[in-house]
């Protein structure tokens, strides 16, 4: 990152300003927090007052927790910010519609960063997490991007809130948050179907799919509700696998991500479907004849507070395709 000087004493200046905080309100009680981030411990003098979100999965996150105000830039939308975000988001300003990069971070003087993917701090996007550090920069990444091999993926994601409400200082919406998302996953999981065989088609790229793997959330939603996601023996997020390894596999239900607004070849649910019926192989699977298809964002995949709608639409789903719904 070039003018390391100048970023630092802009966030000097930031945090010395102390009781301001955007549009004049009065600022939170001074507070000592440390929380632990993808192996990195993160100290926290008083609640940040400026926060850049590195992709649009993160970005909602905060806004769920009504950080708007606190927000000096979000990027990497891929897709309509939820519409119960949308005049929030409206006020924020884009430091880019793609991947940020080191020089527009810099000049957005935030005093935290907060994304969902490790790999967005690299030394060509946003910088290493050490570069930002030296700067006086901590980086906040979820949990669910960071598999510690015991804990769940929504139970991460539900630390990754109250974390965040202790980071600033909103501990009791944080906690409702969580709160209220782990009724919806206790209401899904209530609910006794019969077990099923799922794949998860989230992208295609150059014709090759990846699918959902063991260390994911849809992994985990596929137990909530009571299916067997096929490619659980694959110790990665969203594994390279091939079209004739998913009909080996012979899922009984398939879900297919969306991710139309991105605009890449094969990222809409219609294309990677049609993908699907003219395979020699997948084309004869019962599940694509019969079109025991549920269709997803792709974002709400991803760990968000959209991740339980997901989670809400693939159980109906899977009860539709079962005659219950």
């Amino acid at each position: 990152m070039s003018h390391p000087g100048r970023f630092g004493l802009a966030l000097v200046a930031v945090l010395a300003a102390g009781c301001a905080t955007p549009g004049g309100a009065e600022a939170p009680a001074a507070q000592s927090v440390v929380v632990d981030s993808c192996g990195k411990q993160l100290s926290f003098a008083s609640a940040p007052q400026r926060v850049v979100t590195l992709d649009q999965s993160s970005t909602e996150t905060l806004l769920a927790l009504g950080l708007q105000d606190r927000m000096a830039g979000t990027a990497n939308l891929k897709t309509k910010v939820s519409p119960k975000f949308a005049e929030a988001y409206a006020k924020i300003p884009v430091l880019s519609p793609k991947i940020l990069t080191s020089e527009p971070l810099r000049a957005a003087n935030p005093d935290v960063v907060v994304s969902s993917f490790l790999e967005q701090f690299t030394p060509d996007r946003a910088g290493t997490r050490d570069e930002l550090a030296s700067l006086g920069v901590p980086t906040f990444v979820s949990s669910v991007n960071c598999s510690d091999g015991a804990t769940a993926p929504f139970d991460r994601l539900f630390g990754d809130y109250e974390n965040l409400g202790k980071i600033f200082g909103i501990t009791e919406k944080a906690d409702r948050l969580a709160a209220d998302q782990r009724a919806v996953v206790a209401e899904v999981q209530a609910v006794k179907r019969e077990p099923v065989k799922v794949v998860w088609v989230y992208s295609v790229f150059k014709g090759v799919p990846y699918v959902a793997g063991k260390d994911g959330m849809p992994s985990q939603m596929s137990k909530i509700a009571g299916a067997v996601n096929v490619f659980d023996d694959l110790n990665q997020e969203w594994p390279e696998a091939s079209w004739e390894e998913i009909a080996r596999r012979d899922p009984d239900v398939v879900v297919i991500g969306d991710l139309s607004e991105r605009g890449n070849p094969g990222d809409t649910a219609r294309e990677k479907l049609d993908m699907m019926r003219e395979h020699p192989a997948v084309s004869q699977l019962r599940a694509v004849r019969e079109n025991k298809v549920v269709e997803l964002p792709g974002i709400e995949m991803d760990p968000s507070v959209r991740t339980v709608d997901a989670l809400k639409a693939f159980a109906a789903g899977l009860d539709k395709i079962a005659g219950r719904g």
